[in-house]
């Protein structure tokens, strides 16, 4: 009996023993399956980034960028949503500049209206902003918005608002509060009933939600008002960790529809160098007022205005940072 005991006992240690061997070959068949997928996505992006999407221009100096991005300084990205559809003629639908700043752990989003009266750089003429993009794409634009807010852009970022579908249903869709009520004309779906509240949105919807101006009684700003929530919401649902398991298809998206000038280690820098601007997002407009010139509409900004938002997005305080949203912008084109 007394033998058959130390038997039993043998096979329990035994057992006991194939515990730490089991339990260690599979954490570290999960740590190489880890390290394999995120290599794979590594690999992926680089050289999605690199050989499709990058793309230097002329009017910015990306030896002076990337010293500021070194030494974490504070950097400006124009963001040029360019809407494709024939009757647009090519040109930017939406302009805004998005401020980084690491050291007030801040996101300064403004958005500029598209019918803002600017010199065009290069040209020599006063015409709406969005023309800048007609005349000469990005290089032009770049140039013209340094010159109305008086400060120097680091990067641009040029996303194909058909695009922008595709990514938030990359990402899964995305939630935004919805402040207005209407019926849709045909943006999304003719009929569709936009209920005021929160409301989730995939990329057909997204479109629909920020091309509809005629049914807001703030026209271009209410527009703007909701390119800058949808944008908020994208950056909100990137951080999240459910985000990572879609990398893969969020980049192929982004390489079919994006162009920049950052590189892939330049994307590797803000990642790991500015995360905490994401802690604080504000969104802004510029202020101004409608006019018409020749029988054509604008909207004009005057100099206090523009000293404002130039002061906010090199990170020097105002007593006014807050989201704001103008009266109605008539939307001439």
């Amino acid at each position: 009996m007394v033998q058959e005991t130390r038997v039993k006992t043998k096979k329990h240690k035994r057992k006991l023993r194939k515990w730490p061997k089991v339990v260690g070959t599979l954490l570290l068949i999960m740590i190489i399956s880890v390290v394999g997928y995120v290599y794979s996505i590594y690999g992926h992006a680089k050289e999605t980034v690199d050989k499709k999407m990058s793309k230097n221009i002329e009017s910015i100096d990306t030896s002076e960028v990337k010293e500021k991005l070194d030494s974490n300084e504070l950097l400006n990205i124009l963001l040029l949503g360019v809407d494709e559809r024939a009757e647009d003629g090519g040109r930017s639908d939406s302009i805004m500049v998005l401020s980084l700043n690491p050291k007030q752990e801040k996101t300064t989003i403004v958005s500029i209206p598209r019918d803002t009266l600017a010199k065009i750089a290069g040209k020599g003429i006063e015409t709406k902003i969005n023309h800048a993009y007609a005349y000469g794409g990005v290089d032009m634009s770049v140039a013209t918005v340094e010159n109305l807010l008086d400060i120097d852009l680091d990067y641009y970022v040029e996303l194909n608002m058909e695009g922008l579908a595709d990514l938030i249903d990359a990402i899964g869709g995305v939630t935004v509060n919805n402040e207005l009520e209407w019926v849709d004309e045909g943006f999304y779906k003719p009929g569709y009933h936009w209920k005021e509240g929160e409301i989730k949105l995939d990329g057909a919807k997204a479109l629909g939600y920020v091309r509809m101006r005629h049914l807001d009684p703030q026209g271009d700003f209410g527009r703007t008002e909701r390119q800058r929530k949808v944008i908020h919401a994208i950056i909100d649902k990137g951080k999240s960790m459910g985000t990572v398991t879609k990398l893969n298809d969020v980049i192929d998206v982004l390489g079919d529809n994006l162009q920049t000038n950052m590189s892939f280690n330049d994307m590797k820098s803000l990642l790991l160098g500015y995360m905490d601007v994401t802690k604080n997002i504000e969104s802004y407009m510029l202020q101004g007022e409608n006019a018409t010139i020749k029988g054509v509409y604008y909207y004009e900004i005057p100099d206090e205005e523009l000293d404002k938002v130039h002061n906010m997005l090199l990170g020097i305080d105002t007593t006014d940072t807050a989201s704001v949203t103008g009266g109605k912008n008539e939307d001439a084109e």
